[in-house]
């Protein structure tokens, strides 16, 4: 087996510092015993820009990089500070974090534009490996793009032709990312006064792709220097992710895929199965995973893997590809971000297949240690390393690559060398619960309804609502803060609902069974779990269904009772351990739907104060919802405990009710 080559004065990783995951510390020195060095060894050895890393250095052009270091003793009278044409602190800091938003604005709609164009080619009925799942589903989301769903004949209202209605969502769809006038459906899915601010403030999205270009336009030399024009920008192109490329995203992959319901699996490392074919799926889209998931279950390619001397197929997730199949078809979920090299380094793993975002381009060289086969299979997304595999992947011919994949893996089954070692350790969890799922789940199977869960924050049983989301950063102990924010959150009586990474780092400390409300819940929360059968943690998706979070608190509006509009919700957003220009993207559209959102470790604008307490507080002015920044855990948690009781106080609902046994006449008299 051949090592990766390292300086001689490379620190390694200490496995308990870097890591509270047992299985994760096991196989951080199991890398320590073989030579390979892992992305905890290099955050050991690789200390961040401390200019950087508080946003005030610019090299938007050829006379910088220009840094602006913060005094020792902070801003004292005026700030001085400038670039070479004169930039401020507070303008390099906009800059730089409103393309930070176009980043991640970016990448989460570019994937959202290639459902939409797989969702087209079914509509058209260009191929058959996809077919739409979900009519229920495609129907409910059609007047939101302006598409009739009924059409009159001879003055009779008919249902219209499910392909007709299919061509034209695929069609208005697309058209989001590119159209020429107007500004995007999906804003109008917000409660109206939050529609009205956006309005009002001129941030309404005019198409997906516009918000993005113009922040590269804006942020070039020269151009855009007030940063409170900046942030409006910023906001543009954020509510254009959130309430549109992702949105959608998330939709037509509902209408294609299946609207997620909850199901069982389980989660960590230990998923992994020494006497089987380990294929691991690592990325964002569905598109290629749902293939792999059918093709690794055909009865012919089972006894394929055992032609080889395997007993079947196991697949496992890493990232946002876990939780997609996981809130699917039940797939495990193999790991986390900072677990993807420590897969391959169990030496189990067959294949690992990837597409996009989140990737690291060291699993090539971890990968050249062990039998694995790396795959690539997105145009956008190649490695320059040589034992890596590029497969393209093609709607038109997603059979036949998923086959080609899937074989590879098989065939690759006998080429094992090293001791395979996979840790013991997994959790059982259950996921899948969209918006639609939890209406039922709280509301009934025959009438689904928000009202339940209003009515248990109104009397006090559920404190509040918090989101928490995001990924893994290895500047940090990998998974402590997303546990520790959590578990703080339902001893509080506070329901969570996550996406991303943070719902398998709960998946794997087991936070995702209903059991656990017993364990880690306060009193309210506990009774309501145990009633209605549901974990404290409420597995939403990947990270471009954070949407469903939007709408989920929408629809609590909608139900009544907690105010008008989101920002008047005793609800927070959390991302302990953010890493990524998604984040700050996803990040920037829920403080401007008037959600108070709280990151952990630093924010890319504290060497800017002036534009920091921007964010920190005038926002919330003008759209209801702020940034704050917390990296302890516990204090975190309790930042987004103080703004929801806030927010009960403000709504008046700050005060224990008392239970009352009410008679038959008393229930006939409140539903008089």
């Amino acid at each position: 087996m051949a090592e990766v080559t390292k300086e001689k004065e490379s620190k390694l990783a200490d496995p308990i510092a870097a890591s509270i995951d047992p299985a994760t510390q096991e196989m951080i020195q199991r890398a320590h015993d073989l030579g390979i060095e892992t992305v905890f060894d290099r955050a050991v050895n690789m200390k961040p820009c401390a200019i950087g890393i508080q946003g005030i250095c610019c090299k938007n052009c050829a006379m910088g990089p220009c840094r602006l270091p913060l005094p020792k003793g902070g801003i004292i009278g005026e700030d001085t500070r400038k670039g070479l044409c004169g930039a401020t602190a507070n303008t390099i800091a906009a800059r730089n974090f409103i393309r930070m938003i176009a980043g991640g604005a970016a990448a989460h709609s570019d994937h959202g534009r290639g459902v939409a164009e797989v969702f087209l080619s079914v509509a058209r009925k260009e191929t058959d490996t996809y077919k739409i799942k979900d009519t229920k589903k495609l129907i409910s989301i059609a007047p939101h793009l302006d598409v009739a769903t009924t059409v009159e004949v001879d003055g009779e209202v008919k249902d219209r032709n499910i392909d007709e209605i299919a061509l034209e969502v695929a069609e208005k769809a697309l058209a989001e990312w590119g159209k020429p006038e107007g500004t995007l459906y999906y804003t109008k899915r917000a409660p109206k006064p939050l529609y009205e601010k956006w309005k009002k403030q001129g941030v309404l999205p005019r198409n997906i792709d516009r918000e993005i270009c113009e922040i590269m336009h804006r942020t070039h030399m020269g151009v855009d220097q007030d940063y409170k024009n900046l942030i409006k920008q910023g906001t543009r192109a954020a509510l254009g992710d959130g309430w549109g490329g992702s949105m959608l995203a998330t939709d037509l992959q509902d209408v294609l895929f299946g609207t997620p319901t909850p199901l069982q699996a389980e989660a960590n490392l230990g998923v992994m199965k020494e006497d089987h074919v380990n294929i691991i799926v690592h990325g964002h889209e569905p598109i290629l995973s749902e293939m792999i998931v059918a093709t690794s279950q055909k009865p012919e390619m089972i006894e394929y893997a055992k032609s080889k001397g395997a007993k079947g197929i196991q697949l496992g997730g890493i990232c946002c590809t876990a939780n997609e199949i996981f809130q699917r078809h039940g797939v495990p979920q193999a790991g986390t971000f900072l677990q993807q090299e420590l897969a391959i380094i169990t030496g189990a793993c067959d294949a690992m297949v990837v597409d996009i975002q989140c990737i690291f381009q060291a699993v090539a060289n971890v990968a050249k240690c062990f039998h694995t086969k790396l795959i690539t299979t997105h145009p956008i997304a190649k490695m320059e390393q040589n034992n890596v595999i590029h497969i393209e992947f093609d709607e038109h011919h997603a059979k036949e690559d998923a086959e080609k994949i899937v074989r590879i893996a098989i065939d690759n089954y006998q080429n094992r060398g090293v001791e395979v070692m996979i840790p013991r350790h997994k959790a059982s969890s259950i996921g899948g619960f969209s918006v639609e799922s939890i209406e039922y789940h709280l509301g009934g199977s025959f009438r689904g309804t928000y009202y339940t869960l209003n009515d248990n924050i109104i009397n006090g049983r559920i404190r509040g609502v918090a989101g928490v989301v995001g990924c893994n950063n290895a500047r940090t102990r990998h998974n402590e803060a997303h546990i520790a924010v959590v578990k703080e959150l339902i001893k509080n009586d506070v329901l969570v609902l996550t996406t991303g990474c943070n719902g398998i780092a709960c998946a794997m400390e087991g936070l995702l069974t209903p059991e656990s409300a017993a364990v880690y819940c306060g009193p309210g929360l506990a009774e309501v779990c145990e009633v209605v059968g549901i974990p404290p943690v409420l597995h939403m998706g990947s990270c471009v269904d954070n949407s469903r979070l939007l709408l989920a608190a929408t629809e609590v509006v909608k139900a009544g009772g907690l105010g008008n509009d989101i920002c008047d919700l005793p609800l927070a957003g959390s991302a302990p351990e953010w890493m990524s220009e998604k984040a700050i993207s996803i990040g920037h559209y829920f403080v401007a739907s008037g959600v108070y959102t709280v990151f952990g470790l630093h924010l890319p604008t504290e060497g800017a104060p002036v534009f920091h307490n921007y964010l920190s507080n005038e926002l919330e002015k003008i759209y209801g919802g702020k940034w704050d920044l917390e990296a302890d855990p516990i204090k975190h948690a309790h930042l987004m405990i103080a703004h929801i009781d806030k927010k009960r106080k403000e709504l008046g609902i700050d005060k224990a009710r008392d239970r009352v046994l009410m008679d038959m006449a008393d229930r006939q008299a409140l539903g008089a």
